[in-house]
């Protein structure tokens, strides 16, 4: 079959141990980014699998319709960025592991490391000492301080643990069902959504974006947080309402942000306001970006091509198409 990967911007599939299962295909990789519906049409005009690599590329119902060869969109996660119903509707199946039980610890370590950066002031002491001069501030440490976990899923639960070996207290906010698995792993259940951000020194998002999480944190959750607490966000920035927080930031309440996604991405708008922000850790969403993880997630995304092949669809999100596949 000819597949085609789409943004791998490093070329790194290739190097990676599971590639060898898509031996015996033809395979295109492109190492750029494209949006353009007319430059992506004529990209994939021969394409029959689609590997996408997360959210990078939104696949839509114009480009779809201009995709007569395509019978396979195989990925990971979560699909908001795919037309699901117009694929049903043109016989394309989408496939797309969500590798229960095993939790993104490549998003996890990440959401740490950004967590310590930030609140330490690692990037800014760094480009400090870079320019010519010494310390630029004082820092802050974590021991006894109050981690609010918002969601404790797979990703939400690991970093709780890592709170928890630094010394932190650790509170939750998240569906009945989840804050009563938290509290049975050893962790506080926030009395509420009021108290949760307003007892907080770090909060940390930790939600899917689906049409109930959308815009989920409020200008009136974020003003609850104090003056010294910090935002991070290594899920989606959509699960902040739109504008909401460069507001809160500005206003001091919370203090300090680190994010690792953004509204439109790839952010490359110098001028962005969070860019801008001394107090405000930017990275251009890596939280799943390292070798490890990609091997863990490529080969899911490789064995759901190798099943299809074999005329067996694994992970099939539009069952409904099975019936009529091109």
């Amino acid at each position: 079959m000819k597949l085609t990967i789409l943004d791998d911007y490093f070329d790194t599939l290739r190097t990676l141990p599971c590639f060898a299962k898509l031996a015996g295909h033809e395979v295109k990789i492109w190492n750029d980014h494209l949006q353009d519906v007319d430059r992506l049409a004529d990209r994939l005009a021969d394409t029959e699998v689609l590997v996408l690599i997360r959210e990078r590329t939104k696949i839509r119902t114009p480009l779809l319709e201009r995709l007569p060869r395509l019978r396979l969109i195989s990925q990971r996660s979560v699909y908001p960025h795919i037309d699901v119903d117009t694929c049903t509707r043109l016989g394309v199946i989408v496939s797309s592991s969500q590798h229960p039980g095993t939790p993104s610890y490549g998003t996890a370590e990440f959401t740490w490391g950004l967590l310590l950066a930030a609140m330490r002031q690692i990037p800014q002491q760094v480009a400090s000492l870079k320019a010519g001069h010494w310390q630029m501030g004082v820092g802050s440490g974590l021991r006894g301080k109050m981690l609010g976990i918002y969601g404790y899923g797979r990703i939400g639960s690991t970093v709780a643990g890592y709170g928890k070996a630094f010394g932190m207290q650790v509170q939750v906010w998240a569906r009945e069902a989840a804050r009563a698995k938290a509290v049975a792993d050893g962790y506080a259940a926030a009395d509420s959504r009021e108290a949760f951000f307003s007892a907080s020194d770090i909060v940390s998002l930790h939600l899917r974006l689906v049409d109930a999480t959308r815009g989920i944190i409020t200008a009136d959750d974020l003003a609850r947080m104090k003056p010294t607490a910090l935002l991070v966000n290594t899920s989606r920035a959509a699960l902040i309402a739109p504008g909401v927080l460069v507001r809160a930031l500005k206003a001091g309440r919370p203090g300090m942000a680190a994010v690792d996604v953004y509204e439109e991405e790839p952010l490359t708008d110098v001028t962005h306001p969070l860019l801008a922000m001394p107090n405000v850790v930017c990275t251009p969403h890596i939280g799943y970006v390292s070798r490890d993880e990609y091997e863990v997630q490529f080969s899911d995304i490789f064995d759901q091509i190798v099943a299809y092949a074999a005329g067996t669809p694994i992970n099939v999100v539009n069952r409904d198409v099975l019936g009529h596949t091109r």
